[in-house]
């Protein structure tokens, strides 16, 4: 008589579960497996503010794959915008088809019918591609210590740290150029980022022309959002942040904002990668790129 044992469930069979902020720590120790860095703080703002899907590593080891999606509210035209971002799989279920599992539920079925963002690695890319997304754009990720080269010229405009009477005019100004309401994103910045600043014209009426943020990443202080009417009040919140941090900074830019990447590498930011802006439902992100600068994170568009 032959005797089988249990049947072990393929890789790809294995349930998927909502990840909660108690599983930042097996999110971090999954970033760490594939050679990225921890990013603990970026991991609790991602489960705080939107949802995470994971698949339990079948041997116990934490996590085997995960992802996380960012919701915004909705659009003009439609229903509102989720981007994607995180999407790790362990190096030991690599090439197995989990991410490829992982990223149709999360497309397919939990996000039926929602436009969608992300940003891809050259990685990434081709599994994205056969899922439907289209390129539409690229970011250049810069990195280094910011060298101040004579006295900044802010031509009219002043920089200053926000207060809390700022806030509802920050919502207003970012989901006119974004496209969409990310209040429960925004109104994290305060606690999550180690600089908030506002932009205004100092020539007029004290209107507000711009905001930006910088928080803590490992050694880093990240750039992001970067919004700004126009390349010089960009150049003056990069300025103001610069001033305010001994650490090296990271953002990453839109490389339709040729002047303001080339006078950032002027001041010592090199490049260091390249990522590709994608979409699906949709044909283009909404709001106006002239004034989106820098993402917050790739990770939430």
């Amino acid at each position: 008589m032959i005797q089988s044992g249990p049947v072990t469930p393929h890789i790809t069979d294995l349930p998927i579960r909502a990840l909660t902020v108690d599983d930042l720590r097996r999110c971090a120790d999954l970033s760490e497996d594939r050679g990225w860095l921890r990013e603990e703080h970026k991991w609790g703002l991602l489960l705080a503010a939107g949802n995470g899907f994971g698949v339990d590593a079948p041997d116990g080891r934490g996590l085997a794959a995960a992802c996380v999606v960012t919701r915004y509210g909705s659009l003009p035209a439609g229903p509102g915008l989720a981007a994607i971002g995180m999407v790790l799989v362990a190096d030991r279920f690599a090439r197995q088809g989990l991410g490829r599992a992982l990223m149709t539920h999360v497309c397919n079925d939990v996000l039926k019918g929602v436009p969608l963002t992300l940003h891809a690695t050259p990685y990434g890319l081709p599994l994205y591609e056969e899922l439907g997304f289209k390129t539409t754009g690229r970011a250049e990720m810069l990195v280094g210590t910011f060298r101040q080269e004579g006295p900044s010229d802010p031509h009219g405009t002043r920089v200053r740290r926000a207060v809390a009477e700022d806030l509802p005019r920050i919502l207003r100004l970012d989901a006119e150029v974004f496209g969409a309401d990310r209040t429960h994103m925004i109104t994290r910045l305060p606690a999550f980022a180690d600089q908030l600043l506002v932009a205004e014209d100092g020539r007029r009426d004290g209107t507000l022309t711009g905001y930006a943020a910088a928080w803590p990443n490992m050694h880093t202080h990240v750039i992001g959002p970067l919004i700004a009417r126009d390349t010089e009040t960009a150049k003056a919140l990069i300025t103001a942040l610069a001033e305010g941090t001994d650490r090296a900074l990271r953002t990453d830019i839109d490389v339709r904002h040729g002047e303001l990447l080339a006078w950032l590498k002027e001041r010592g930011l090199e490049s260091v990668a390249f990522n590709a802006v994608m979409a699906r439902d949709i044909p283009e992100l909404p709001g106006d790129w002239t004034r989106r600068w820098a993402p917050l994170t790739v990770a939430a568009g």
